[in-house]
């Protein structure tokens, strides 16, 4: 393993220990979905995406844009923006505190770099993600790429197909979205709530270029897809990731529960999910 794809794989572990330990002190948040995507925060903010966290605007112009549609998976977000230099890490601690930039649900009103939408409700960030997309067409912003993630339950929302028929219809090419397959929503697994059924097909038939990664929380297939995701862009349709991970993937007591979807772990259950994941850029402190 080269000295890169070490240091990724060292970051996933890492991100995974933000999240548990921002979940705990906060005695709040979501760890399950968080955890389950910690491959593919890292693999679109590391390799990827093209940014400069120190030059972060709204506007967002030549460098690619990331919309986070479910929300409450924010602290795989913030651990990623502060791992990749747009914040201080230390800021971590103060996850979901009064007076901190780092709610519950992302939000704009504290302007953390980073966080270009409020993203609370659910079925929002289709809509956003084509709304950039169609102005970095109409400013000739053309070399840039718009990225959003959808968790499965998420997909209940009708907003989100009105966007899919549009961007199918419209050629929205400069766009990819990923749902986050893990087969777990809040009250049960997706099949129980409110079944997606042959959820490639159903987008294949909006008319976008649907690809599958089965092995989600496989950093290098992960990295491997969206590259092919890319390679997909700008040939008339918008692209879809349908990515498979685990919730709560990486802590044994955790792993494919809808249990964990929004349930902090106290300090001996922080201690054992610890315990399995090693330190390996450095803790943030608890402030």
């Amino acid at each position: 393993m080269n000295v890169r794809r070490r240091y990724l794989k060292d970051l996933c572990f890492q991100v995974r220990r933000d999240i548990l330990r921002m979940v705990n002190n906060a005695n709040s948040g979501h760890p399950g979905g968080s955890l389950g995507c910690t491959e593919y925060f890292v693999a679109l903010y590391q390799e990827i995406m093209h940014y400069d966290p120190k030059k972060f605007t709204m506007e967002g112009i030549n460098e690619d844009l990331f919309f986070l549609s479910n929300g409450h998976i924010s602290p795989v977000y913030y651990s990623i923006l502060a791992r990749s230099g747009f914040f201080s890490i230390n800021e971590l601690s103060t996850f979901r505190k009064l007076n901190s930039r780092l709610q519950g649900h992302p939000s704009t009103h504290g302007e953390l770099p980073g966080i270009r939408i409020s993203s609370g409700s659910l079925g929002q960030g289709m809509s956003v993600s084509i709304g950039a997309a169609i102005s970095k067409k109409l400013s000739k912003d053309n070399d840039y790429c718009i990225y959003s993630l959808h968790g499965d339950g998420e997909l209940n929302e009708g907003q989100i197909w009105e966007a899919a028929l549009y961007a199918g219809s419209k050629h929205i090419d400069n766009y990819i979205a990923t749902v986050d397959y893990n087969g777990q929503q809040i009250d049960g697994t997706t099949d129980e709530v409110l079944s997606l059924g042959n959820l490639k097909k159903k987008f294949q038939s909006f008319d976008w270029k649907v690809l599958e990664e089965l092995e989600g929380n496989n950093l290098e297939k992960v990295i491997n897809i969206l590259k092919k995701a890319k390679n997909e862009t700008r040939k008339g349709k918008p692209v879809l990731i349908i990515l498979y991970t685990q919730m709560g993937y990486g802590v044994d007591f955790m792993v494919g529960s809808n249990a964990w979807h929004g349930k902090s772990p106290n300090e001996k259950e922080l201690e054992k999910a610890l315990s399995q994941l090693p330190e390996t850029l450095g803790d943030f402190p608890i402030i």
